[in-house]
């Protein structure tokens, strides 16, 4: 029986009846920008690499924390050898181990140096301007409110390159609650990956709270995360359901949902086609489909395939911003 007491055989049936009822032709609005930036791609690259390695055959690659926010690109880096692990006392002494794109903190760095590890790091390098910012506006003498997500990994990288003068702020109604030792020397910077409109209102807060209230140099939320956020945006209007494929541990795939939502269309976020609901689907004609940056394109192409399935799909793909851009890999793993 299942959760409704219906046998196994009537709990397939009615599933079937849900998906042959939302069966028909449909439109999909396709977002470009969309799926992996170019920080992800360098970070998968890093660890490809040093699994190429001649000689890396029997020993271990280990990761700390996941590469990138994708567990579809984490199991199948599993299923290559790649060990993830949460911190560095699961890796033995002298082994590899790669930094995550969200990077680390100079404590996490330390530790590798002290446990003899062969550290490579895969931060991204938009995540790295942010340190060294954190670093430079502390070293002159100000308060560094990050506005970012209590937890997430790029968050504790970044607070801990001067966590005597830094202050996390996730909402706006935070800020009223920070305290700084002088209000006139307070500097913000922002995690990569966050919402453009939420950060601005939280920069709003904070200027209203501090008048002299200092910015970077150029702004902290990153081109791909903005970039999908526009794209997304555009198609919206003719979409009576949004997509939106990422993880559930993704931030900027999350941003991309909740956006929509405040926007007032129905928006979900799916790691899969098998995430699709049947009930989603019902009276909608046209759908909007994207994914976060951390989400490969296949994921992009099962997802239609599973709504062709369905009945004759049309795909119009909506551009507005074309991303060349591309990162270096670090040192460890550049070819001659």
């Amino acid at each position: 029986m299942d959760s409704e007491g219906r046998s196994p055989l009537a709990a397939a049936c009615a599933a079937a009846d849900a998906w042959v009822g939302v069966a028909g032709p449909r439109t999909v609005l396709l977002a470009s920008p969309r799926s992996w930036c170019a920080g992800v791609e360098r970070a998968v690259e890093v660890v490809e690499r040093l699994l190429e390695e001649p000689g890396r055959r029997g020993r271990p690659l280990f990761v700390r924390k996941q590469i990138v926010h994708n567990t579809h690109v984490v199991r199948g880096l599993e299923r290559r050898g790649v060990v993830f692990v949460e911190e560095l006392d699961e890796v033995p002494e002298g082994a590899t181990v790669v930094f995550s794109a969200h990077g680390v903190s100079p404590a996490v760095r330390e530790e590798a140096r002290g446990r003899g590890l062969e550290a490579v790091d895969a931060t991204c390098p938009l995540v790295t301007k942010v340190h060294a910012e954190a670093r430079r506006f502390s070293a002159r003498g100000d308060t560094v409110v990050l506005i970012g997500h209590d937890g997430h990994e790029e968050v504790e990288g970044t607070l801990g390159e001067a966590p005597e003068h830094s202050v996390l702020v996730q909402s706006p109604s935070d800020v009223r609650d920070v305290e700084v030792p002088d209000p006139d020397r307070v500097t913000y910077l922002t995690q990569t990956t966050l919402a453009a409109d939420e950060t601005a209102e939280a920069v709003d807060a904070l200027r209203a709270r501090f008048p002299r209230l200092k910015e970077p140099p150029s702004d902290d939320i990153c081109y791909a995360t903005t970039n999908r956020q526009n794209a997304l945006e555009a198609i919206v209007p003719g979409a009576g359901l949004v997509l939106v494929i990422g993880s559930a541990n993704s931030s900027n795939s999350l941003r991309l949902v909740e956006r929509t939502r405040r926007a007032g269309t129905a928006a979900h976020l799916i790691g899969d086609a098998t995430g699709i609901r049947p009930g989603w689907l019902a009276g909608v004609a046209t759908v909007a489909l994207t994914a976060g940056a951390s989400a490969p394109q296949a994921l992009v192409d099962e997802v239609i395939r599973a709504l062709s399935g369905l009945g004759p799909v049309t795909v119009q793909e909506h551009s507005t911003a074309v991303e060349n851009v591309r990162f270096a890999p670090p040192k460890e793993v550049r070819t001659p």
